[in-house]
């Protein structure tokens, strides 16, 4: 190794430690991006009920959006900055670092400005029924203007952390989510703006956690970023792009699936003895809670991604693999606990969200029970997508993103409710979550049985 690689911790430290110091605060800061959207529904579905649940859904896939455009910037950028790193390119990594940072604003701000123009559309493109169409429209139109720094809030973490800074992510994100409940009591309760002022209180902890996202990234740890390195440049941004696009698939992917079952549970729905309404609401709310699940999940693939990405670059096999393996043990554990919760306590869940009619409780409780069954199978596939774009495998990772929301979950959510009504919709779900964790441990199966593996310490194979 050379001295760069000898002084990071990355690739010295005890494994089991790297990955609580990483993955503890990479998972809060999940947890807490989630509460943005799970405090708004709370808040939305105490004071306006179902309408307000269902246009907040309707709003959901714009969110996504922004969500997939950070990952692409924040984590790509945070994978070339460790690769680099790891083989002793301090420059290129700072390079790599400055233009993702540039890019998540950047694009946030295109972001913004094509919802505002076409907003109507949008929401009726979405799938938003005529009783809920206003709701929707009056919370995105105030969203929308915080676009620019949810992405960079969400991204810039992402960068944070690749510089040995977990923590930090995690302080950004959690004192904006404690801005927006405060002033999501403030605005809906206390002054009554209804969906408008959850929608405000949103964005003001946007911009908080951007601005110190943006501190953050003026005073880092391992290099020195200074203003020349935000200036885009083609050989760069192409790097970031292709080492974050299996992620920003796995977003989009979750968009038009979302987009899709929206029009599909409005359709069927009509057709049911639930109307349209409901079944929007229900799946909105449920799956926001099965998000609190994911950011585990997520959070435990994210802390794993500087580990796995430096120790790649060295050489250092043997602790790729040691750690891929240790975040599988703890994504597994926390996969069969929230399927319990889900399958015991649906009701309980669904309650916290304001209350309904019979059918709305029913209806939820049809949803936890089938949609959610194999929900302790659903940590292989993302912990293994990230995994590859750690190693510098981007298509390999973009594949398995793409696996459980379009190869299977999308023609199922198609195909099935021709035959079984709405129910259909509700056993798309498990089918698509065994297919692709099925898929994801074959893949990594074969990746950890290359020799590299077994030996322990051998030059790292070419990025693809």
């Amino acid at each position: 190794m050379n001295k760069l690689q000898e002084e990071n911790p990355l690739g010295t430290e005890p494994v089991g430690l790297l990955l609580r110091r990483f993955t503890v605060p990479s998972i809060i800061s999940m947890l807490v991006g989630s509460l943005y959207n799970i405090v708004d529904q709370f808040f939305i579905g105490q004071k306006i009920g179902e309408l307000g649940n269902a246009a907040t859904n309707i709003a959901f896939p714009l969110n996504t959006l922004c969500i997939a455009t950070a990952l692409i910037f924040g984590v790509g950028g945070a994978s070339a900055f460790n690769l680099s790193m790891g083989e002793g390119h301090r420059e290129k990594a700072v390079r790599y670092m400055g233009n993702a940072a540039s890019m998540l604003f950047l694009s946030g701000a295109v972001i913004t400005l094509i919802t505002l123009g076409f907003l109507r559309p949008l929401m009726q493109f979405f799938g938003s029924p005529d009783n809920v169409l206003d709701y929707a429209m009056e919370y995105t139109q105030v969203t929308a203007v915080g676009f620019p720094f949810l992405l960079l809030s969400t991204g810039g973490g992402h960068l944070l952390r690749a510089d040995g800074r977990p923590r930090m992510t995690m302080i950004c994100n959690l004192a904006g989510a404690v801005i927006n409940t405060v002033l999501d009591a403030l605005f809906v309760f206390g002054l009554e703006w209804g969906m408008r002022g959850a929608a405000l209180a949103t964005i003001i902890g946007q911009i908080a956690a951007a601005a110190m996202v943006v501190w953050g990234l003026a005073h880092c740890h391992t290099v020195d970023l200074e203003r020349r390195h935000l200036i885009p440049g083609l050989r760069y941004v192409g790097r970031i792009i292709s080492l974050g696009f299996a992620n920003w698939v796995n977003q989009i992917a979750m968009m038009v699936v979302q987009i899709i079952m929206n029009k599909s549970l409005k359709y069927y729905g009509a057709l049911s003895a639930y109307g349209e309404s409901i079944p929007i609401a229900c799946s909105g709310i449920i799956t926001k809670v099965n998000m609190l699940f994911m950011s585990f999940v997520i959070g435990l693939s994210q802390g794993l991604q500087p580990i796995a990405g430096f120790n790649y670059g060295a050489g250092n096999y043997s602790r790729v693999k040691e750690a891929y393996k240790k975040d599988i043990i703890c994504g597994a554990s926390l996969a069969v606990f929230s399927f319990l919760m889900f399958q015991i306590f649906p009701r309980q869940i669904i309650s916290v969200f304001g209350s309904g009619s019979e059918e709305y409780y029913r209806f939820a409780e049809n949803y936890f029970h089938i949609f959610l069954f194999f929900t302790f199978v659903n940590f292989m596939q993302p912990i293994s997508s990230n995994f590859f774009t750690a190693i510098g495998k981007p298509k390999r990772g973009a594949f398995l993103a793409l696996t459980r929301q379009i190869i299977f979950l999308l023609p199922l959510v198609v195909a099935l409710p021709l035959y079984m009504g709405i129910d259909g919709i509700m056993y798309a779900g498990p089918v698509a979550d065994f297919l692709a964790a099925a898929v994801a441990g074959i893949m990594v199966m074969r990746e950890l049985k290359r020799k590299e593996y077994r030996l322990g310490n051998h030059a790292p194979e070419g990025a693809e």
